[in-house]
């Protein structure tokens, strides 16, 4: 019978505190690896693993590309790289990020749940979005065990939830956790699923290649050749800065216009040149009036930015995935 012997950890905001509590009551010798993802800024100080070793009896480190997993230590990912299981030993990468982050949370778990399949306990703790929720579905999938925090205690309750609904994972509160975790072993879970992809009509944000639709559990993601990957949640809001980003830089462009083509109107009427003031005047008019109605759609509608209209993320607007172009 398979051992469970590797815990791999995800967090994100509020995930420090989070982090804190389970690696401080986990016990001295515990008999698994346990993997620790946090995402963080890749600018910020290797300090983690410090702070986790504090917490409790267990010895913390950061990972160190190619080692061998042990049982009774804590590996921590290094910022601004994705922390892996391949054949049994831990990896460092510079690969994509996924949803933004790197190190993610979902690589950790797709990797761990390949390469260790029932040997997997895969647990997610505080942050927000979604993510966690498709590589926990990875790792279901693969045989192995996905907790929850209890999104009651967590300081941002996103990804458990999404973990949650996802996977069915159990909601624990920390404690809970760290005792679920110190005695489990031993449970074979159902063989892996097949992942199945489809191209889809949508474009990745960082490379702005075809997205395709993974089929990997409960809940839709998204993978472009070169490698980056996306959940519904994490593409929306992307998207989102994506698009506000784009109707700010339209309303300042159009007021320039309009400030610029009235300057020419009102020198080319003190020239005499009427005609040409009458059309310049127009076409400041009609800037202003278009600024107008963007400035209107990004002050009253804050929310226009992050819509959830599947057609926001169309190749073309207004064409929805499934419409012939």
């Amino acid at each position: 019978m398979t051992r469970r012997d590797v815990i791999a950890v995800g967090a994100s905001a509020g995930g420090v505190a989070a982090l804190q509590a389970l690696v401080g009551a986990l016990p001295a010798g515990l008999p698994a690896t346990v993997l620790v993802v946090l995402h963080i800024p890749a600018a910020d100080p290797d300090s983690l693993a410090a702070i986790l070793e504090r917490a409790g009896p267990l010895p913390v480190r950061p990972a160190e590309h190619g080692e061998p997993l042990r049982a009774g230590e804590v590996l921590v990912a290094r910022p601004d790289h994705h922390l892996l299981v391949i054949e049994g030993r831990v990896a460092l990468s510079r690969g994509p990020r996924e949803n933004g982050h790197r190190p993610s949370v979902d690589v950790l778990f797709r990797s761990a749940a390949r390469a260790l399949g029932s040997r997997l306990t895969a647990v997610v703790l505080s942050g927000s979005l979604d993510d966690g929720a498709a590589g926990g579905a990875t790792v279901l999938a693969r045989g192995g065990l996905v907790l929850a925090q209890d999104p009651a205690e967590a300081q941002h309750d996103g990804m458990p939830l999404a973990c949650i609904a996802a996977t069915g994972a159990p909601a624990l509160p920390i404690a809970a956790l760290a005792r679920r975790l110190a005695a489990d072993a031993g449970a074979v879970l159902a063989p892996p699923v097949p992942v199945v992809a489809a191209p889809s009509r949508y474009t990745c944000p960082d490379c702005h290649g075809v997205l395709f639709e993974l089929d990997a559990g409960p809940g839709r993601r998204f993978r472009c050749p070169a490698g980056h990957a996306w959940s519904v949640t994490g593409l929306l809001a992307e998207r989102g800065q994506a698009l506000e980003s784009a109707l700010w830089m339209a309303l300042r462009s159009l007021e320039d216009k309009a400030a610029l083509t009235a300057q020419l109107a009102a020198g080319a009427r003190g020239s005499g040149h009427e005609l040409t003031a009458t059309r310049l005047a127009g076409e400041a008019a009609e800037s202003g009036a278009a600024a107008g109605l963007v400035r209107r759609l990004l002050v009253d509608s804050p929310d226009v930015a992050f819509t959830d209209d599947p057609a926001v993320l169309a190749d073309e607007p207004g064409t929805s995935r499934g419409e012939a172009p």
